[in-house]
């Protein structure tokens, strides 16, 4: 499993056909306060007393001991890891990610009920604010200083929740009031970047079903062995997902993906958790089955 990569296909190139109608683009942005602060003080007294030179290290202080802001920051980071990435595909380097219009409806409602518990978060957080403040007090004995705890107006002034979805502009859509030659010169750099892209959000679809494959594969790797290896039922269940993707990830109508999708409803028809812990016979087959169509991603 650590060279899963290794030996992986990449996915089907693509040769940059038109995508506007078929997905948009998604930004994602949530900023909170981490209630951390550098203690320039403790950091100089700290390299000082172990003679050490002052780029030696840093002492950062955690402000609060919030269960409220814990609750908001995990569900900052859920929200990323499993509404955006898991809905989307990659794009840019600057957070554009691509979001086919056949999902659209799906991370529509699930971000903004998202949104929505991150302000419930917030508010829960803001009211308990003073209290966790006085606690801070005794917590850090005289490393507290009041003036890192602003009031809770500016406190809650930087927790900010924003997502937008865009159109992508065609290929050869360039308005610009610039010389024929340098618009052409430009569309020439678009239509790279927009390949290049394209071939790694495809791409990222490809690895994200390999990875679910090939995990189910490992743990369904025991027959004859003397011992069995647990799994648990988010084992089915997210291949199954990843089936439920494979159609509306498959933005360009890629033959081969479809072909790779069709194979994989048949593998998993009937499969469950519970079928394949007490059923011998149909874990081995559904193993093969599935390691028909992993060797079909390999080289």
């Amino acid at each position: 499993m650590n060279d899963l990569f290794t030996h992986m296909e990449t996915a089907p190139a693509v040769s940059a056909p038109s995508i506007a109608s078929s997905a948009m683009f998604a930004e994602l942005s949530i900023s909170n306060w981490t209630a951390r602060k550098l203690d320039k003080r403790a950091t100089k007294e700290t390299t000082d007393a172990n003679n050490a030179s002052s780029d030696a290290g840093s002492f950062h202080k955690k402000l609060l001991s919030s269960p409220e802001l814990d609750a908001v920051q995990k569900h900052i980071s859920n929200t990323r890891a499993n509404v955006h990435y898991r809905l989307t595909m990659p794009w840019s380097d600057m957070g554009v990610r691509l979001l086919p219009t056949a999902i659209f409806a799906d991370y529509y409602k699930e971000i903004t009920e998202a949104e929505t518990e991150f302000y419930r978060l917030v508010d829960v957080f803001g009211q308990a604010y003073t209290w966790a403040q006085a606690q801070a007090q005794a917590r850090l004995g005289n490393l507290f200083s009041s003036d890192d705890y602003p009031s809770t107006e500016i406190v809650l002034a930087k927790f900010r929740f924003r997502h937008s979805q865009t159109p992508i502009p065609d290929v050869g859509d360039f308005r610009l009031d610039i010389g024929a030659q340098a618009q052409e010169s430009l569309r020439q750099q678009y239509a790279k970047f927009y390949t290049d892209q394209l071939n790694s959000a495809m791409g990222d679809v490809w690895q994200r079903t390999y990875k679910s494959l090939a995990h189910m594969s490992e743990k369904l790797d025991y027959v004859g062995k003397e011992d069995k290896k647990t799994f648990r039922d988010t084992l089915v269940e997210n291949v199954r997902e990843m089936l439920g993707l494979l159609t509306k990830f498959n933005v360009t109508g890629d033959q081969r993906m479809e072909n790779m999708r069709v194979r994989l409803e048949d593998a998993m028809l009937g499969v469950s958790a519970d079928a394949l812990r007490e059923d011998d016979s149909f874990r081995i087959d559904t193993k093969t089955k599935v390691d028909a169509i992993l060797k079909t991603m390999n080289w």
